[in-house]
């Protein structure tokens, strides 16, 4: 189907986001995590079919999906790409950092999908200390409770570190 006006636009602005780089990236953190290589096609042709995700799911959180179409058409497909949006969902993933299904199945755009499964990949490795990584490890939260007379002392100023112990020294000596 050919695109006019504004589809050509969106297009390119979705395709200028694309970072083969990054796409590497993901593809090499799923083949270590599934212990298996990609398929020899494109990145997104490998993962379109959802298959890979489904593994990849099955790893990180085993039997979170129990089923799932390796062969079909169309409808087993999307019906996969779901599944590991479920499994994703209940993985941690926020709804802002799933992909829709046409993004991956029409190539609609693949920036968005390598983005959730650079994402996963980092909730990865906050939710367990091994395996594999592809960042930076994420920081945690490091609250600090203070009493009263803590807040107080603040409030008011800091002591001065030895406050009085140099009341006679003058010039002289």
């Amino acid at each position: 189907m050919p695109t006019y006006g504004m589809d050509i636009a969106l297009k390119k602005k979705i395709s200028d986001k694309r970072d083969p780089a990054l796409d590497l990236q993901v593809q090499q953190w799923i083949e270590t995590v599934i212990e298996e290589k990609f398929p020899d096609v494109p990145y997104e042709d490998a993962i379109k079919d959802g298959v890979i995700l489904c593994k990849l799911m099955n790893k990180l959180q085993p039997n979170s999906i129990p089923k799932y179409a390796t062969s079909g058409g169309s409808f087993q497909y999307r019906e996969n790409i779901a599944l590991f949006q479920n499994a994703a969902r209940a993985y941690g993933l926020g709804e802002a950092q799933l992909f829709q299904t046409i993004d991956l199945f029409e190539k609609r755009n693949i920036p968005q999908v390598t983005l959730c499964l650079f994402v996963l990949s980092r909730l990865v490795q906050k939710q367990k200390s091994n395996g594999s990584t592809l960042s930076p490890r994420v920081s945690e939260a490091d609250a600090r409770e203070f009493s009263d007379e803590q807040l107080n002392t603040a409030k008011n100023g800091l002591p001065l570190l030895h406050e009085g112990t140099h009341k006679d020294v003058n010039q002289s000596g």
